[in-house]
């Protein structure tokens, strides 16, 4: 039995590997890492929505007063996402 051809897309695993090999090598530290990658994935979600919380915060798996209290607290300004 033959196996799939694997995609030429990387999969997601590989893409953070590489980032992580590069952070870990410039001395980035995991508290300064982890807040990086929230602030980008609530900012992606955020954009996805057009800036509403509750639906970003549904894409995220997470209570909206959760993601409004982590909005506040990397100071991310909605209103620049609503286009």
């Amino acid at each position: 039995m033959s196996q799939p051809a694997k995609s030429s897309k990387p999969l997601i695993k590989e893409i953070l590997e590489e980032v992580i090999d590069e952070m870990v090598s410039k001395g980035i530290y995991w508290t300064e890492a982890a807040s990086q990658f929230e602030k980008l994935f609530i900012i992606r979600a955020l954009k996805e929505t057009r800036g509403q919380v509750g639906s970003a915060a549904e894409i995220m798996g997470i209570h909206r007063n959760t993601l409004s209290k982590k909005i506040r607290e990397h100071g991310i300004d909605r209103s620049r996402l609503k286009d």
